[in-house]
């Protein structure tokens, strides 16, 4: 099935919002390798759906989720006549994905689960051609299952929203009203959350790093590559920005290792893109992002990506750090895992996550820097042990220094919150 995906000039539109405290829809893409819809929704909801047939559509329904436009129609291929996006009712968002004349699909093979309440997955398992060519003289409504949410990234079982940290959260940002952050913190003892605009994508500035590094580790572990072989730095490859090797000749050659070691402590833009080839270039890890479940990641020029191109959200780096810290998860082996943390560990930058924790808790962790984007993303581990995941990013005026204070005071409030002796053992 060849089908187009995550189209911009559609979200571009999604993203307004009609009313006051009106939740949006985010994104939506077919992913052509999975035969998936996704569907990405700004806070949580509890979708319904339905079959109906003559001819044959999905029909889904977002309660409380706005759109401030009429009914939006987008051309698919042969299987998928057209994905349609429009309005029920003020208060409710509707999704049909109408299948080509000829085609169908039973209910039973359609699968719409969750990995959160604003992250929903629908599973095509098997679009058909139809066996009964007679067009039937009427409309009949068939109820699909919505399965329960799924552990978040796969991994950790979400539990509810810390509303008194999500309250004490939101009157920070009020201080702050002329920065648009987004953030999700999950505590892995009990599942619990903060989601303000978590899956909202941002510039992903040098947050992009991240992924590029497991996927460098994942190579590792494959055999296709080796820490100690050689990098050529190329002058097509050299850029400005953060880093240090750009100053030296085309030509130089760096060990592997050298070369992420500079791309994560030191946030080095040409080594950076050294990785980025040596990795088979942007298509090759987009797609292996988008393996991993990363709705939002995207490279779409390589660093330094000054204009902020690379796109990321602040939940996307947390299910990817999510990835890294479950033993039982194949993302790395044991040892490649040891590594990326211990790089992440040695990144120099401390001023934004670091900056709000408390003494003797340990950080791994990548920041992104633009003049318009500052984030963080990281694991986070107490001195008690008690661990937790982070992904904050804010957009600001150019160059304005009050983001980075946001940043460290969000952070500190998580971390005073989570470290109360009680928390691990509040209900979920």
């Amino acid at each position: 099935m060849r089908l187009r995906f995550f189209l911009p000039s559609v979200i571009s539109i999604l993203l307004l919002s009609s009313a006051a405290k009106a939740a949006s829809l985010e994104s939506w893409y077919f992913d052509t390798a999975r035969n998936q819809l996704n569907i990405t929704t700004e806070s949580g909801v509890q979708p319904r759906a339905f079959l109906i047939n003559n001819p044959t559509r999905l029909v889904i329904d977002l309660p409380k989720i706005q759109l401030d436009r009429n009914t939006i129609r987008q051309s698919f291929g042969s299987k998928v006549k057209e994905i349609r996006i429009g309005k029920v009712d003020s208060d409710t968002t509707r999704l049909v994905v109408e299948l080509a004349p000829g085609y169908t699909i039973s209910p039973e093979k359609l699968l719409i689960k969750g990995d959160s309440s604003s992250h929903w997955i629908v599973n095509f398992a098997s679009i058909e051609r139809s066996s009964n060519n007679i067009a039937s003289s009427g409309e009949e409504k068939i109820p699909v299952s919505i399965g329960d949410v799924s552990p978040f990234a796969g991994v950790v079982p979400l539990g509810k929203e810390i509303l008194q940290l999500s309250s004490q959260v939101k009157g920070l940002m009020a201080r702050y009203g002329y920065l648009e952050p987004g953030m999700f913190f999950l505590d892995l003892d009990t599942g619990n959350y903060l989601d303000l605009h978590g899956e909202k994508a941002f510039p992903a500035a040098s947050t992009i790093k991240f992924p590029v590094l497991v996927a460098l580790f994942q190579e590792v572990d494959a055999g296709r590559v080796k820490l100690n072989e050689s990098l050529v730095m190329r002058r097509d490859l050299m850029t400005g920005g953060s880093g240090v090797i750009q100053y030296k000749r085309p030509g130089t050659r760096f060990s592997l290792l050298e070369t992420a070691t500079k791309m994560i402590t030191i946030s080095d833009n040409t080594a950076t893109n050294m990785i980025i080839d040596r990795l088979g270039g942007k298509a090759k890890l987009n797609q292996r992002f988008r393996n991993w479940g990363l709705q939002n990641t995207v490279i779409r020029n390589l660093l330094g990506d000054f204009k902020g191109t690379n796109t990321t959200s602040p939940k996307d780096l947390v299910r990817l750090s999510a990835l890294i810290v479950n033993q039982n998860n194949q993302v790395l082996s044991n040892s490649s895992r040891s590594k990326v943390l211990s790089l992440m560990r040695r990144v120099e930058n401390r001023s934004l996550l670091p900056s709000g924790l408390g003494k003797g808790a340990v950080i791994a962790h990548k920041t992104g820097t633009l003049g318009v984007i500052l984030g963080d993303a990281g694991i986070i581990e107490m001195p008690s042990g008690k661990r937790y995941l982070a992904g904050i990013m804010v957009r600001r005026p150019f160059n304005d220094l009050r983001a980075k204070a946001f940043i460290g005071q969000v952070s500190r409030l998580v971390y005073n919150y989570l470290g109360q002796p009680n928390i691990a053992s509040q209900p979920r």
